[in-house]
């Protein structure tokens, strides 16, 4: 999608289609569209979508009158998905030229990224792996506004839009398509694509370090497990924080011996999800450029039930010397994630924040709307939440309180990966607070917002991209 920003009155701007946002409780006279708002036809409720031919005044083929809500509650999250929505709604009717008319009260910086966001997610269809001719997208996408100096805020969304959806590319792909191996391989072209580091760690020098916990989650699989490494530094560095990016890469799930029910198991290749998240924010942070050092570790395997799979009741030794006692062969993400933030860790990470389709228990607590996050400290806790706000990826606290390792206890080892049935997203938490210990840290568990199960007006079905925005807002705005 080409994007342009045309410092013009939108009314001159060429296009098939001129989005032109509208308010509850404003009549809007633009382009013949006072008669409708009396008429009662036209509301400006959020969403609503009403698309005119011909309309006077503009020398676009169309007008798609946007509802746009009640404008004290209009913000930066509205306009992305009131553009994917629009862009949606156009695209179904094969217009591939598209403008957006930002009004004067809500044309700045952020609105005009958020509204390049929302039209290259809105354009993204999950059919890559479809063989009709008959798929449809846009071809341009322009800003229509009187505000000088949109440019960078046009680039940012660009490239916020883009990594999100290289994210829910990733993620798309099933099983056989992107094993461990092929992550691996995207991961290093993009990162030579972007100007990034890129180790890939492989199972001997995993063997070396003392993986344990990955490693057997990895046994039961013919595929081989891969530790994807990407590194960003700045040219020059404001403080000496190292953020470390975290994310789980379980590119199927099928839950090892403890295996999972046939229903619903073909979505298990999403379980990769926070990873993928990871690489999609790197690919942003490395053309913004933040002033701080970021690095991804993205532990990536299989959890098949083989000959060899690990059973339940079998004891793991994790890199930091933790013994592991595995009730439940389908917690695996947190033992990759353990041994992954460890190694976060020892590389001089001085911050942590790990992103996971992590357990069931944070989608009966929070449904489909916000991301569960625990936090070891308020201050790291107080960071991403307003990255979360400030770029409309919801996200809800949950307590971390150390009554909850109760549950965690073992009489065999150190520490059990799973706690029983209640409060299964806290005692998850708290599993992967022991291999984070003293560094600020953050845990986001994003089982139920990674994926959505039925298409929004804004969104397709499938892959999300969240957390992508947050993380890359929180670097970017990262002061010590």
């Amino acid at each position: 999608m080409k994007i342009t920003v045309e410092l013009k009155p939108a009314g001159q701007v060429e296009a098939e289609a001129l989005i032109v946002p509208v308010f509850e409780g404003r009549r809007d006279a633009r382009f013949g569209a006072a008669a409708f708002f009396d008429s009662g036809e036209i509301a400006g409720k959020p969403l609503e979508l009403t698309l005119l031919h011909h309309a006077p005044g503009v020398r676009a083929t169309r007008v798609l009158l946007a509802g746009a809500g009640k404008p004290e509650k209009f913000d930066a999250a509205e306009m992305r998905r009131l553009s994917g929505a629009a862009v949606r709604y156009l695209k179904a009717k094969s217009i591939r030229t598209v403008a957006i008319a930002l009004d004067p009260e809500f044309a700045g910086e952020d609105f005009a990224s958020a509204a390049i966001e929302g039209a290259i997610l809105g354009d993204f269809e999950p059919d890559r792996y479809k063989t009709g001719d008959d798929k449809k997208s846009i071809d341009g996408f322009a800003l229509a506004a009187d505000t000088p100096g949109l440019e960078a805020a046009a680039r940012r969304g660009r490239i916020l839009g883009e990594a999100q959806n290289f994210t829910r590319d990733l993620v798309n792909r099933p099983a056989n398509r992107l094993t461990p191996l092929a992550m691996a391989d995207a991961a290093r072209a993009m990162a030579a694509e972007f100007g990034l580091e890129c180790e890939v760690l492989d199972r001997d020098r995993m063997e070396k370090l003392g993986m344990g916990a990955l490693l057997g989650v990895a046994i039961g699989s013919a595929q081989p497990p891969v530790l994807i490494v990407l590194g960003y530094r700045p040219a020059t560095a404001q403080g000496s924080a190292h953020l470390g990016l975290v994310g789980k890469g379980v590119t199927f799930d099928t839950g090892g011996i403890s295996i999972k029910p046939a229903d619903g198991m073909e979505k298990m290749k999403y379980d990769m999800a926070g990873g993928a998240a990871m690489i999609g924010a790197m690919r942003a942070i490395a053309q913004l450029r933040p002033a701080i050092r970021v690095s991804a570790f993205v532990p990536c395997v299989e959890n098949m039930p083989g000959s060899r799979a690990q059973r339940p009741g079998d004891i793991v030794t994790a890199m930091n010397g933790k013994t592991i006692e595995v009730i439940n062969t389908d917690a695996e993400g947190r033992l990759i994630l353990a041994d992954a933030l460890t190694y976060a860790r020892r590389q001089g990470c001085t911050h942590l924040v790990d992103a996971a389709t992590l357990t069931g228990a944070v989608v009966v607590a929070l449904a489909h709307l916000n991301a569960g996050l625990f936090a070891s400290e308020d201050g790291m806790r107080d960071r991403v939440l307003a990255a979360s706000r400030a770029e409309g990826e919801r996200m809800w606290p949950l307590p971390l309180e150390d009554d909850y390792k109760e549950y965690l206890k073992s009489s065999f080892a150190d520490i059990a990966n799973v706690g029983g049935r209640w409060g299964g997203a806290v005692t998850a938490a708290l599993f992967l607070k022991e291999f984070a210990e003293d560094t600020p840290w953050v845990h986001l568990d994003i089982a139920g917002t990674a994926w959505l199960d039925e298409p929004k007006p804004y969104l397709a079905k499938g892959p999300t991209g969240l957390p992508v925005r947050t993380l890359v807002r929180l670097a970017m705005d990262w002061k010590d």
